[in-house]
């Protein structure tokens, strides 16, 4: 008798899964951190970010107690800058609802800002060791290809169907290292190109294998064309100092440091110079580049003007003017960071 899905996926997360990440074995606030910080983004990178940021603020506490300003300089770099805004917002939930200890109850948990139906189960099943199934982005291609399900995993439709699945394979004991095993299959040998299927412990049945569909599996998101979009960046500098704007709480980098931004058909660095009185004794291209985002391109013109002072224009509430060095450890986009270190 051939043992269950969720038998064989226990069996080899003994053997073969990872056991050294370090939000392994945490309690709810390492799980919660690790699951918000997995969205989107590669565990090699998450790892060092996830280490500092548990330094800095150990505790939901600690996160609580901390500035905007200072979880976000701990998030630059990681990207979907609303994760840490959130993550923020719910820590003082927490201590404002729960006196500071992470809930314990699902409903609680999923109330909470930027926590779904997958990251609370996952709070509740590895933390707590909680009856739950969930359905990240490696447990829905695992799924899909398993069972044989087509249509995109993003449509609502076939989200309901996978969610069906998740919860039919779910097992009564190890649930914990059952869901482990999902996200590491999923991270390991369920890979979205070149899967090791002649490796992995359900091939067996896995509808995907059995069929020859692993790499229709699963079905592609629907093809539209990505909006491309031009902007220059203005990197003011007054000897060593650089200027930056804080950007609004809502809206792309909310709440972060960046440089002014002049997009394609609008004000010229010309104007912008005039508009401010800033007197300008260099100016200097850098190369230009692009940054991807989910739903655009942008293509950044790095634009260098050194003043001859600080021009009064700009230094009103949310500007601020610092030392190359000192911006790097500020709460700045990726692509800012990118040219500031260009600079050096």
């Amino acid at each position: 008798m051939v043992a269950s899905f969720a038998e064989r996926l226990i069996a080899w997360q003994h053997t073969h899964g990872r056991h050294d990440l370090p939000w392994q074995g945490a309690d709810a606030y390492g799980v919660w951190l690790s699951e918000i910080m997995l969205q989107q983004t590669q565990v090699a990178t998450v790892i060092p970010y996830y280490q500092r940021f548990v330094a800095s603020f150990p505790d939901v506490a600690a996160l609580a107690a901390a500035s905007e300003e200072q979880v976000l300089a701990h998030w630059s770099g990681l990207g979907y800058y609303a994760r840490g805004r959130n993550l923020h917002k719910a820590a003082r939930l927490i201590v404002e609802r729960h006196h500071g200890e992470f809930p314990l109850d699902f409903e609680q948990i999923v109330a909470l800002p930027g926590i779904g139906r997958s990251t609370a189960a996952a709070i509740c099943a590895l933390a707590y060791g909680q009856h739950r199934a969930i359905l990240d982005g490696n447990v829905k291609r695992v799924l899909a290809r398993y069972c044989g399900v087509t249509g995109w995993t993003g449509d609502k439709t076939i989200e309901a169907l996978l969610w069906q699945q998740a919860e039919a394979l779910l097992p009564e004991r190890e649930v914990a290292v059952y869901i482990q095993a999902q996200m590491d299959m999923g991270a390991t040998l369920c890979t979205r190109s070149k899967p090791k299927c002649t490796i992995c412990p359900v091939r067996l049945d896995c509808v995907a294998y059995q069929t020859q569909r692993v790499a229709q599996l699963p079905t592609p998101r629907p093809s539209k064309t990505v909006p491309e979009r031009h902007a220059t960046f203005l990197l003011l500098m007054q000897g060593n100092e650089i200027y930056l704007e804080k950007r609004a709480a809502q809206g792309i980098w909310g709440g972060l440091w960046c440089l002014p931004q002049l997009d394609d058909g609008g004000e010229l660095p010309e104007e912008y110079v005039r508009r401010n009185d800033v007197t300008v004794s260099e100016r200097t291209e850098l190369a230009a580049f692009t940054h991807t985002f989910t739903h655009f391109k942008l293509h950044i013109t790095p634009v260098v003007l050194h003043v001859t002072h600080k021009p009064l224009r700009v230094q009103e509430a949310g500007t601020v003017w610092l030392d190359v060095d000192e911006a790097l450890q500020a709460a700045i986009p990726t692509p800012v960071r990118m040219m500031l270190e260009q600079l050096k």
